[in-house]
């Protein structure tokens, strides 16, 4: 045993039931969690790596998974790996042992620590030398990162490049609308210098890919100027903002919301006293809006096509409370509204003074335009790619496109089919994104990985909006408390199922949720409104496997 290593019982047995998490101090400051299925006992770290939420207060499952209770990250409880994103790293694992009643975990006192939950990631492809030409990846966001992360975990020893049009690594990009950050440097996931010496990628930063020539296996740059070869291609370039065909819409204060470049113009602009307009009442507009609300602006105004914000994916009374929230914020709503133009300065015609609504001019010293992403694929079309009428392109359950051999596509770009029901869907969810370059980094690796995840995303919308499922075409939403108060449970349903499942604090109900739809265990509709609480089903113990085993 190292000199660091320390053996020391953390509690009973007794204190631990099947199918039970329990977090127990370990030398003090130390926390470690403690996870029982069956017979066995393991223990990890006690904090999830994406932004350190307590595991404790996540869901267990009894096939060894342990699931944020915030945003969806899942880790191996036998080995600590990552099981799904957005966990950036996985977890420390402890040995542990049960004598005289008494479970005994084996850590180093240090790695317990909340400052140091992270394990230093197993790289199964240090000084093997590459051969061929290796994997290229069209693109530098989230997939991108979670592919690198994902191949190199199960072994590929191939070369890595990344052809990316932005100028910094790949970065959490959702805390850009949450929290304005303007600084590349505090969201990547990992430094360059990083990515380049441990993880072995070649990246290639401020690059334009203009078309890829799949018989000759070979990416275009920058019109011509250099091709670079491949074995197997990866394409995850995400979305382009999309801007209305309006008078004025590209005037020089009329903002999109994509990148670091867009947050650094929407921070200098938001200052106290400036008057900010959003087209779109959706996640990132409204995000946007809680981002900028203690800023002392002199005003807020919101223009929407539905009659409540979130309509579409959330439902009207979901829509209703927290348009309710955001009024007592001192947001002005314009909804089922259409935009006739933005309106030039006289003195200055590069600028926007106002968007013309229904005939009113609504005054605005910038504006911002979250109406939605479009797949950034228009180079594709001379490429030989057939794409789907949005632009995106269709994929099979390896995610490789269909009708090309070796490239594939993941993403805001991808239609992929979907669990259970086999349709083709494109969701623009930040941990889709993630889980399938999580997935296709290990089929390229050799060990084929058919993409089955529940799709969860989250807001910051006043308090944590979490959402799990796939509630398109939903007919009928059960709603449990009340979203003006921001606390609720809204359970969405399609033709007497449960497909989706969101809340306001009520952690970890969708977290279980999304494990309970992954295993097929999800009660009916008729249960939920007969008062069937999801935290109380067994998903967890020895007698819930069989259930879930072949679900």
């Amino acid at each position: 045993m190292s000199i660091m290593m320390k053996n020391i019982p953390v509690c009973s047995l007794s204190d631990l039931r099947d199918g039970q998490m329990k977090e127990v101090t370990f030398e003090g400051e130390g926390k470690v969690l403690l996870h029982r299925l069956g017979d066995n006992v393991h223990a990890t770290s006690a904090f999830c790596t994406h932004y350190g939420a307590p595991l404790a207060k996540g869901v267990l499952t009894a096939d060894g998974r342990v699931v944020c209770p915030w945003h969806g990250a899942c880790f191996n409880v036998c080995t600590g790996d990552i099981e799904d994103a957005p966990a950036p790293a996985a977890i420390h694992s402890f040995k542990t042992r049960v004598k005289d009643g008494k479970v005994y975990v084996t850590a180093d006192p240090t790695q317990t620590l909340k400052s140091n939950m992270t394990r230093t990631p197993n790289l199964l492809t240090a000084d093997i030398p590459s051969t061929g030409k290796g994997l290229v990846i069209v693109g530098g966001g989230g997939g991108t990162f979670h592919a690198i992360n994902s191949l190199r975990e199960h072994g590929y020893t191939g070369n890595i490049t990344v052809l990316s049009k932005e100028t910094h690594a790949p970065i959490d990009r959702p805390k850009l609308s949450k929290a304005l950050i303007t600084d590349a440097s505090k969201l990547e996931w990992r430094t360059a210098a990083d990515l380049k010496i441990k993880y072995g990628t070649t990246l290639r930063f401020g690059v334009t890919v203009t078309s890829i020539d799949t018989s000759s296996k070979q990416v275009v740059v920058d019109g011509g100027k250099e091709s670079i070869a491949y074995d197997k291609l990866i394409l995850a370039m995400g979305g382009t903002p999309r801007r209305l065909t309006v008078d004025g819409a590209d005037l020089d204060n009329v903002y999109t919301f994509r990148g670091i470049e867009d947050s650094k113009k929407v921070d200098a602009a938001a200052q106290e006293g400036k008057r900010m307009v959003v087209i779109g009442s959706s996640f990132i507009g409204m995000e946007l809006v809680v981002a900028v609300a203690k800023r002392k602006l002199a005003s807020i105004d919101v223009i929407g096509t539905q009659e409540f914000p979130f309509e579409p994916v959330l439902g009207r009374e979901v829509g209703k409370g927290l348009k309710k929230y955001h009024e007592s914020q001192g947001v002005k709503f314009h909804m089922q509204s259409k935009v006739e133009k933005i309106v030039a300065s006289e003195s200055d015609p590069s600028q926007a003074t106002g968007v013309v609504v229904d005939g009113q001019t609504i005054p605005a010293d910038f504006v911002i335009m979250g109406v939605g992403v479009a797949p950034a694929t228009e180079f594709l079309k001379q490429s030989g790619f057939q794409l789907e009428k949005d632009g995106g392109i269709k994929v099979d359950k390896y995610l490789q496109v269909m009708g090309q051999t070796d490239v594939y596509a993941i993403g805001d770009i991808a239609w992929y089919p979907q669990q259970r029901t086999g349709e083709s869907r494109r969701i623009e969810h930040w941990n889709v994104a993630g889980n399938h370059g999580r997935a296709v980094g290990k089929t390229i690796a050799g060990q084929p990985q058919p993409f089955f995840k529940i799709p969860i995303f989250w807001s910051a919308q006043g308090q944590q909006l979490r959402y799990c499922g796939l509630g398109v075409g939903y007919d009928d939403v059960i709603l449990n408390g009340d979203p003006g108060e921001m606390k609720f449970i809204a359970y969405y349903v399609k033709e007497g199922q449960v497909v989706a499942v969101a809340s306001m604090q009520n952690d970890p109900v969708v977290s279980k949720a999304s494990e309970l739809l992954r295993l097929g265990l999800m009660p009916s509709a008729d249960e939920v409104r007969a008062g069937k609480n999801l935290l109380d089903i067994d998903i967890a113990s020895s007698a819930s496997r069989a259930r879930f085993m072949y679900a």
